[in-house]
């Protein structure tokens, strides 16, 4: 094996295939600009949008982005509002850009909350997109971790109640399988903006293993460069953590 070749798999295998994002920090980043909170979350739309692009350059598998947590619906109603109509707006816009670079987008979280215009605007894009390959881009939306795996518990006692799986049986796999997410990889890097340094209640099965990094960068502000730093500094630990790398690289550290 050439060199090249070997160089080539490395990348490849330290790359993270999966990556999870909590944008944070929409409301703040307005505030300093002396706008309202939902100035910040148009612009943080942009930011989707170049995270998504660099993503996609990277060849990454899927990128799974937290845009509303099951708690945000305790902020104020008029927030909510205009949240659910940028939601609507971005959604019309947007699909038909990830359809045209292979981007397949899917919404998970509990969608029967939201209003019936909403989930058939959710529909038609998912559907539009279903057949892409590139990326798949989960909108994490209505959407808890604690949510996730209560839902997939429920399922497998149904299981269990219909006969059809034993109580004692019951494995990590069976739980896995019921989560949102299950036919896709566990999550390799979670990236939180904001300079907040907690992953509130997002993807918690998903991520057990996941590399986290914190960024004081405000989502607005976040880029295709701040995604390929991200990136770098997963890869670093990675290559000197992961056994197989350190074995690969080894004979190269002595020349």
């Amino acid at each position: 094996m050439s060199s090249q070749s070997l160089d080539a798999q490395l990348e490849s295998a330290a790359l993270p295939q999966h990556i999870a994002v909590i944008m944070d920090g929409n409301g703040r980043w307005a505030k300093a600009r002396g706008k309202a909170r939902v100035f910040g979350h148009k612009a943080g739309v942009k930011a989707v949008r170049k995270t998504v692009k660099a993503a996609s350059e990277l060849g990454v598998k899927a990128l799974t982005l937290f845009a509303f947590s099951s708690e945000n619906w305790r902020r104020p109603e008029d927030e909510v509002s205009v949240l659910m109509e940028l939601f609507i707006s971005v959604l019309s816009r947007e699909v038909k850009r990830l359809n045209k670079n292979g981007v397949q987008l899917r919404v998970i979280g509990d969608t029967s909350r939201f209003n019936p215009s909403l989930q058939q605007k959710i529909a038609e894009a998912e559907a539009l997109t279903a057949g892409n390959e590139r990326l798949v881009l989960n909108i994490a939306a209505n959407y808890g971790g604690q949510w996730d795996i209560t839902q997939a518990a429920r399922r497998v006692a149904e299981q269990v109640a219909a006969g059809q799986l034993q109580a004692s049986d019951i494995t990590e796999q069976d739980i896995a399988r019921q989560l949102m997410l299950s036919d896709l990889p566990d999550v390799d890097l979670m990236i939180r903006t904001s300079g907040e340094c907690r992953i509130s209640n997002f993807i918690l099965w998903q991520a057990a293993y996941a590399e986290l990094y914190f960024t004081e960068q405000y989502w607005p502000d976040f880029n295709e460069q701040s995604l390929f730093d991200a990136v770098a500094w997963y890869v670093n630990r990675s290559l000197w953590w992961s056994p197989l790398s350190f074995i690969c690289l080894f004979p190269r550290l002595l020349r």
